[in-house]
């Protein structure tokens, strides 16, 4: 039979695979070609009156524009994309061929956007999607390609006569000052041509349909690489209101003054966009979905927790101990006892404090009690955690994560809960095949292998406190229990499964 650890492997596997372009693609668009032709997605028909063009941004465009072309065929005229610099040639290198356009392809690509951060390059990128959107007439179709991560920093288009330093050095002047991330997007969506709805009113009267891999929790059109086809849900007063609070509208650049004083104070109505469809094709949720089917498959009872969970990795390492503690309960016919309702009761204030959108934890907990030891039970659970930087390791959030829980797990188990009743493996993985600066996606973890790293003289507490989890992976049986999948080409946050089986 299967260990653990290897089930847990191919879960995360099939989840990633099912989120990867080509599949992801192929299972929602279709191209009908009799009569006028239609571009097909999930069942919707856009028809192509006259010429179909296409333009993407993001991390996982590549592999996205190749299955798209792929599709459309003939019927697409040409097409435009802004890509990471570097990702041909990785891809390349990772014989990943099917994620690269075909040699005579009619898509041109742009590389930039060198660290994540907007450049020269990402800059020609977008003035060229702007120009190819702006020349569209009312018979055209344009298919939009976006993907969450890396998307906004590669769709620069400041508004003129707003320079592109002059953005970022807004942007980090609030950053600096300790601005959100929502704040950030929202004073560059507003300063920015294409962002916050910019491409589709461009585009305007052509029909425009976007496809979109969501890299973000609860997926918001109008956030996902700063929504170039949706409506923004945010006027100019609101970006003028996050300037006042960091202090910073009496010392803007004069290009910024102007744009904002010109600009119409309130948002464009919804019905500017009666000629947009976007459509989310992948997801987190998406990918939890497949691995809770394959894991019925193997004979487990699988459970999703949420596709949102957030928070500060030790936090939510306790979430998961606790959960995984009550369930070793459950299997040792101790669901009633006191240990029991202790549990449920942290766990219940626990949720409420990292206010993880759409988990009803009352009902997940109603749903685990009647679980007994006669089947494994499979939790699964995606989103994306944060990490407090204190040390100078080397390491990520699913790896710390899946340290956290196995150093929880095993103190649990030495003082109170019974022994040696359940088998756990708890795998924490990024989606996109990179976890930190290393080249895990993450890792694996038990109470066992902590129990064991201790016996071996390592100091499993003070690897946490220095943020060096990669470090303590490395080191302990040879990186055994390193994740390491290399570049995926998809990116929908991270997953993680916890299996549980009775002894």
């Amino acid at each position: 039979s299967m260990s653990l650890r290897e089930h847990a492997l191919a879960l995360f596997r099939s989840a990633v695979g099912t989120v990867q372009p080509a599949p992801m693609l192929k299972r929602v668009v279709k191209l009908q070609r009799d009569g006028c032709p239609q571009l097909l997605v999930k069942g919707q028909a856009f028809p192509v009156k006259r010429d179909l063009y296409l333009v993407g941004f993001g991390k996982a465009v590549l592999g996205m524009a190749a299955a798209a072309e792929e599709i459309l065929g003939d019927c697409l005229v040409r097409g435009i994309i802004s890509v990471p610099l570097g990702i041909q040639e990785s891809l390349q290198r990772a014989g990943m061929q099917e994620m690269l356009l075909k040699p005579h392809s009619k898509i041109q690509v742009i590389e930039g956007a060198k660290n994540n951060l907007p450049d020269a390059e990402a800059l020609r990128g977008a003035a060229a999607i702007q120009k190819l959107a702006e020349g569209l007439t009312a018979d055209d179709l344009l298919l939009v390609l976006i993907s969450g991560s890396g998307g906004s920093a590669l769709l620069p288009a400041p508004i003129p006569p707003i320079l592109l330093e002059e953005k970022e050095r807004l942007t980090k002047a609030l950053a600096s000052r300790g601005a959100a991330i929502q704040e950030l997007n929202i004073v560059r969506k507003t300063l920015s041509l294409l962002k916050g709805g910019g491409l589709a009113q461009l585009a305007y009267p052509a029909q425009v349909v976007s496809l979109i891999l969501s890299d973000v929790i609860g997926d918001p059109l109008d956030i996902i690489a700063s929504g170039p086809t949706a409506a923004s849900s945010h006027s100019i007063q609101d970006c003028l209101q996050i300037l006042t609070k960091y202090n910073l509208l009496d010392n803007l650049p004069k290009s910024v003054e102007t744009v904002l004083s010109s600009s119409p104070a309130k948002r464009s109505a919804p019905e500017d966009y009666s000629h947009v469809c976007n459509i989310i094709i992948g997801s987190n949720t998406l990918a939890l979905d497949e691995a809770k089917h394959q894991a019925e498959g193997l004979g487990y009872t699988a459970l999703i927790l949420s596709a949102a969970v957030r928070g500060e990795v030790g936090r939510v390492a306790i979430l998961y101990c606790q959960l995984i503690r009550l369930l070793c309960l459950c299997f040792a016919g101790l669901g009633d006892g006191p240990l029991s309702a202790e549990l449920r009761g942290n766990l219940l204030q626990l949720a409420a404090e990292l206010e993880i959108p759409g988990l009803n934890l009352a009902e997940f907990l109603q749903a685990l009690e009647g679980l007994g030891p006669e089947r494994p039970v499979c939790i699964l659970a995606g989103g994306e955690t944060t990490v407090q930087l204190q040390g100078t390791g080397k390491g990520g959030r699913n790896q710390e994560l899946a340290l956290h829980v196995g150093l929880g797990l095993h103190r649990a188990m030495e003082t109170s809960s019974p022994p040696g009743s359940c088998e756990v493996i708890f795998l924490s993985g990024g989606t996109d095949g990179q976890d930190g600066p290393t080249e895990a996606a993450g890792a694996f973890c038990s109470p066992e292998l902590v129990g064991e790293a201790l016996q071996e003289g390592l100091d499993v507490e003070a690897f946490l406190s220095n943020n060096d989890s990669y470090t303590f992976f490395r080191q302990f049986q040879g990186g055994h229990h390193l994740l390491v999948t290399g570049l995926t080409g998809t990116n929908v946050m991270d997953i993680q499964t916890i299996l549980i089986r009775a002894m």
